[in-house]
């Protein structure tokens, strides 16, 4: 018997996000879960690392690898659209724990708990790296796509700055500090960030 779960995982790459504005450069959920995992990987160092806290990075990078799994089944519901209501965001925190249930039951019965976690995760500190990387790469799409000249990005990009400024963590505060002004650069600034010769 064959297990579908990851060939169904692997079509995250044809699930298009930002799907109700007009994108310079088309992004996928495949593409924005690496982006995530890197980002969430690299917040729970920094927490460890710096302020001595009791987290385990790699266990993050997992949780964020998955944080939109689910959506291979519900497609990405636009914000405006799942948060409009308390009953529409009710309704979808129930087709997301459907879908949950639906991927799990792809995996043979043995390594269903070991899943779980993943397809269904909890409220905590971890998870909240999570939502604050996943916040954070929706901040650089919106820069990204204002450098191009797209204004469709604009109110996206300050009501997602201000949920991230809402955040009350250091380790959130530093990755912001010392990685995010980068992503303004354009490549030659990459390779030369002192201003160097060419």
């Amino acid at each position: 018997m064959s297990f579908p779960f990851f060939a169904y995982l692997s079509r995250l790459r044809l699930i298009h996000r930002w799907s109700l504005m007009r994108n310079t450069v088309p992004e996928n959920d495949a593409e924005h879960s690496l982006q995530v995992a890197m980002i969430a990987h690299a917040i729970a160092i920094i927490a460890r690392d710096r302020y001595g806290k009791d987290v385990d990075p790699e266990h993050v990078l997992s949780l964020a690898v998955y944080h939109d799994a689910t959506e291979v089944m519900t497609g990405d519901l636009p914000t405006p659209v799942k948060y409009h209501s308390d009953e529409l965001r009710g309704a979808y925190h129930r087709l997301e724990e459907l879908s949950a249930d639906r991927l799990l039951a792809l995996l043979p019965e043995d390594l269903q708990p070991a899943y779980n976690p993943y397809m269904k995760q909890a409220s905590g500190y971890e998870h909240t790296l999570v939502k604050a990387a996943d916040r954070i790469s929706a901040c650089i799409k919106c820069m990204e796509e204002q450098r191009a000249g797209n204004r469709e990005f604009d109110y996206a990009a300050e009501n997602i700055r201000d949920s991230i400024a809402s955040i009350d963590l250091p380790e959130v505060k530093d990755f912001l500090t010392d990685f995010l002004p980068a992503f303004d650069m354009t490549l030659d600034e990459l390779n030369h960030p002192s201003g160097e010769n060419r």
